[in-house]
């Protein structure tokens, strides 16, 4: 007996240890690490040079709401949009991945009304035409920029700015801005235009028919007449100063 309990004390304190060193029963402190966010598409760059560029269109105010979209532009290609804001709409939440699909394919805002979300998708191209537009005009005052360096250098001519008459029409007011290098019409930007969506639609048409006759002598945009008239008149009064 009395060899017995030297064994039994051995026996007790073997088994301490494993008491101590039972596992845990709680949650561990490793953790799965979140996944690192996505790059905006703002800090992305083309391989071919190409400077990317992010644009906010203008704010649409609808019957349903707010619509304003982000393009993000790789030179003059529409690589991503974005909506900024857009009516809380279960119609106009299955209509945006839409638009953006046929944004990307069009390569523009001449793209397709969404069944069902007529009012959304007209903002969203209203808003889409604007960013396009100040992409251009961002692009086309960089080229003038550079154009107009090259062109005082070698010709000794430089680039001026005239700002055309303010015509008043039944649709608003309309007034254009034009850039000149030398005699040449380089650029023409809209100070003023009717918040309209074939208004929208009709400017780039505008100027890229000024662009390419050099003159306020051109068509009028079918679907915007009121709008058309008001541009070639406030176009013609920046021509004729730039003469005087």
């Amino acid at each position: 007996m009395k060899r017995a309990l030297p064994v039994l004390a051995l026996t007790i304190a073997g088994l301490v240890p494993v008491w101590r060193y039972a596992p845990s029963t709680g949650t561990t402190s490793t953790e799965a690490a979140a996944p690192a966010s996505t790059p905006s598409s703002s800090s992305s760059s083309s391989s071919s040079g190409s400077s990317t560029q992010v644009v906010s269109g203008s704010t649409v105010n609808t019957e349903k709401g707010d619509v304003q979209v982000q393009v993000t532009f790789d030179g003059e290609k529409i690589t991503a949009v974005k909506m900024l804001k857009q009516p809380n709409h279960p119609q106009t939440t299955a209509a945006v991945p839409k638009l953006v699909k046929e944004t990307l394919t069009a390569q523009s805002a001449d793209i397709d009304t969404v069944s069902g979300a007529t009012i959304t998708s007209d903002g969203y191209k209203e808003s889409l035409q604007a960013a396009i537009d100040e992409n251009a005009e961002s692009a086309s005052d960089s080229d003038s920029a550079s154009g107009s360096a090259s062109d005082s250098s070698s010709s000794g001519s430089s680039s001026e700015v005239v700002a055309g008459s303010t015509v008043n029409t039944e649709k608003g007011a309309v007034q254009v801005e034009v850039t000149f290098a030398g005699d040449e019409i380089s650029s023409v930007r809209m100070l003023q235009q009717p918040n309209h969506p074939q208004t929208t639609a009709a400017v780039p048409k505008l100027i890229k028919e000024t662009l390419t006759a050099q003159s306020a002598d051109i068509d009028n945009v079918s679907g915007a007449t009121i709008t058309s008239d008001g541009y070639k008149e406030s176009l013609q009064a920046a021509i004729d100063a730039k003469g005087a």
